[in-house]
């Protein structure tokens, strides 16, 4: 009986799933944007889909993702068990912020998903078009306040070439960054400033609710399910699409970084992954290995062009 017992126990135990390392996940936003979303979507579906047993999250706020980065690289280093949501965001802002530490401090594993830019009213806004939002921006560039994410990210770089599209330079908008979708939304919601600009995750359900009218949207073409025109058929010849991708600490052995790569694979292919990118409005973007680092080498680059055009980086 007791050999008995000992068997039971012991079958039991193997037939539990085999989980893979803990992770806490660092999120370098506040709570409520998207690198915030995108971290605790991370949580529920490594927990739901069994690649890890347990999974925290960690918000890390301030400049464009770059003391989240800082924090990091330094803080990590050779820790198989830490991941860093980032993305086109903290690309502008290492730039914009002059970050000693960059993307090559650390460890990227792979492109997870890319989400177009939505551009916001108030609902109780005299602005109901895109065509009413450039003209008064060309009347008086500074008198628009634009709401977004932090200095020099996606949000910042859309303006900038909504701007220039439109013909007004690019270095005189009046544009508010924000280190928290939460904090922006207050303030359009509050109609302190004239629009707001994220990805349409961000505005959803204050669109579906009518306290927000959505505009435009920067996609190449208009977007399933979402009833508003792309920049381009609005006049303004600009198309945007944010990334997002998650990087593992630096210092790891190549045993380490292909076990991290191998669950993140796992994650992105998992019918869990696929339900939240198609509840949040996300596209599937992912790429991994060699292909991702040499498009983030290209991304970096056209990034530090765009900026430089728009005046952020001299």
């Amino acid at each position: 009986m007791k050999h008995f017992f000992l068997a039971s126990i012991l079958a039991g135990a193997l037939a539990l799933p085999a989980y893979a390392a803990d992770y806490t996940i660092i999120a370098p936003a506040n709570p409520g944007g998207g690198w915030d979303q995108t971290a605790r979507s991370l949580q529920t579906v490594m927990q739901q889909e069994g690649i890890s047993g347990n999974v925290q999250v960690q918000n890390v706020p301030g400049a464009g993702g770059t003391i989240g980065l800082a924090q990091f690289a330094s803080q990590q280093k050779g820790n198989p068990n830490a991941l860093l949501v980032g993305g086109y965001v903290m690309v502008g802002a290492i730039l914009t912020n002059k970050s000693p530490v960059t993307l090559k401090d650390v460890t990227p594993i792979a492109r997870l998903t890319g989400e177009y830019e939505a551009i916001v009213v108030p609902a109780a806004s005299e602005i109901k078009t895109m065509a009413d939002l450039v003209a008064a921006l060309k009347k008086d560039p500074g008198a628009v306040s634009w709401a977004g994410g932090s200095a020099g990210g996606t949000d910042h770089i859309a303006v900038g070439l909504i701007a220039k599209a439109a013909g007004v330079d690019p270095t005189k908008i009046n544009y508010i960054a924000y280190s928290g979708g939460g904090e922006a939304l207050a303030a359009i919601l509050g109609s302190q400033v004239t629009a707001g600009i994220s990805g349409y995750g961000e505005f959803e359900s204050q669109v579906k609710a009518g306290t927000l009218r959505l505009i435009a949207v920067s996609s190449a073409e208009r977007l399933p399910g979402i009833d508003a025109p792309t920049l381009k058929e609005s006049g303004v010849d600009v198309v945007v699409e944010n990334w997002r991708m998650v990087a593992a600490a630096p210092g790891l052995t190549d045993e380490q970084k292909a076990a991290v790569s191998a669950d993140i694979e796992k994650l992105a292919k998992s019918p869990g992954w696929q339900e939240v990118l198609k509840t949040k409005g996300w596209q599937d973007t992912y790429l991994a290995g060699d292909a991702f680092n040499e498009q983030l080498a290209k991304d970096i680059s056209a990034t530090e062009t765009v900026l430089k055009d728009i005046g952020l980086v001299k």
